[in-house]
């Protein structure tokens, strides 16, 4: 009993010792660790995960005047698309959000709201904003059709997925696949023919050699295709794809589109009619005439293919009406004559080509030996009878 009591004051200052050093332990700790505020949109710059907190939920949408604009985001497609894979984040092009309520919408409707956007692109893309902004689309735009495309009509800036292969540098093979269908949102009709073209039917296969809408008319700079210099470029256009051996060859196709066109009546008046009437209206056929625009054919196809006498008769009498069978059966294709295509003109051709230099040089000969005995007679004083 004397031994506890003589020992309480120890054991009370050792207590008092242990928890004076905890809590100068703790307070030090607590002072060197930064305080962690709940996120707010006071911060410099929030998160996507924050402004997603609350768009992530279905249904939710923004009136404006009689429209209503959803404002839902998917969290799993926006975190697939290219802007969140390079770290954008929402207020990169949300600028003018930097609280919470937002600030009101002063758009009336849904395109005015997509409007107030139109330039946004344009701290990134700045080249491609500069294309768009010399194209046919914007003429129309700034012609008061506020219908024509902007950029995210095209280009879904929440779930745009990436487009550009990173290491080739070039359209990907799903873009490319894609882009007629995106096209297709204003260009129903025009879709529609390609889709059942050569072309279009070859690219739903999952051909991608063939060409789609934007490597015809261009991507961001697509100019206006109703113009003569458009029409009149249009052999040199399809001779991209053409005259190219490696496509062309996977296929058994000329290679020799552009030339022998060049070299026939239509492409030689062309090509005159050009350098002396610049920038007119050429009025001999180009590729476009006689094969179609966007609802090109397999040139066999039994009911349009240009392969078939008859159809091929039907497409010259369009400018030519008073044309007969022997009229468009003269016409050799875009091949050169060889034993594979028209045996009898290569042949006929590989004849002359020797018998002409024989005939051209045995008659050179003959004149020449005989000036030649000519001389060696009046050399010798021999006189001719």
């Amino acid at each position: 009993m004397n031994f506890r009591k003589k020992n309480r004051p120890h054991l009370s200052s050792t207590l008092i010792l242990i928890l004076g050093f905890g809590l100068l332990a703790f307070a030090l700790a607590f002072l060197s660790t930064p305080a962690q505020a709940a996120p707010s949109f006071q911060e410099d710059k929030p998160s996507n995960d924050f402004c997603l907190a609350c768009h992530q939920e279905e249904g939710i949408d923004k009136t404006l005047g009689s429209e209503s604009l959803p404002v839902s985001i998917n969290p799993t497609q926006f975190g697939e698309s290219v802007h969140s894979k390079e770290g954008i984040a929402c207020v990169d092009c949300h600028t003018d959000i930097s609280d919470y309520p937002h600030p009101d919408v002063k758009s009336k409707s849904i395109r005015d709201f997509q409007i107030t956007f139109a330039d946004s692109c344009k701290e990134c893309h700045e080249d491609q904003y500069d294309k768009a902004h010399d194209s046919v689309h914007q003429t129309a735009f700034d012609e008061g059709n506020q219908n024509a495309p902007l950029c995210a009509d095209c280009h879904n800036p929440h779930t745009q997925p990436r487009i550009i292969g990173q290491e080739s540098g070039l359209l990907t093979i799903a873009a490319r696949k894609e882009v007629p269908a995106t096209c297709a949102a204003c260009h129903t009709e025009i879709y529609d023919a390609y889709k059942a073209s050569a072309h279009g039917n070859a690219l739903a296969d999952g051909n991608t050699d063939v060409p789609t809408c934007t490597d015809c008319h261009g991507v961001h700079n697509i100019g206006d295709p109703t113009t003569t210099s458009f029409h009149n470029n249009t052999p040199a256009l399809c001779a991209d794809c053409h005259d190219n051996e490696e496509i062309m060859g996977k296929y058994g196709l000329s290679t020799e589109v552009l030339e022998t066109y060049v070299s026939d009546f239509h492409g030689t008046t062309t090509t005159l009619f050009e350098q002396q009437f610049p920038g007119q209206q050429v009025n001999t056929a180009v590729c476009s005439d006689c094969h179609g625009v966007h609802d090109i054919g397999r040139v066999k196809d039994a009911e349009t293919g240009i392969a078939m006498q008859e159809n091929l008769l039907a497409k010259c009498q369009r400018c030519h009406p008073d044309a007969t069978a022997n009229f468009s059966a003269a016409w050799m294709g875009h091949y050169q004559p060889s034993p594979e295509h028209y045996p009898i003109v290569y042949y006929v051709n590989l004849f002359y080509k020797f018998f002409i230099p024989a005939v051209l040089g045995g008659m050179i000969f003959f004149v020449l030996t005989d000036i030649y005995r000519r001389i060696v007679n009046r050399v010798k004083g021999v006189k001719h009878a």
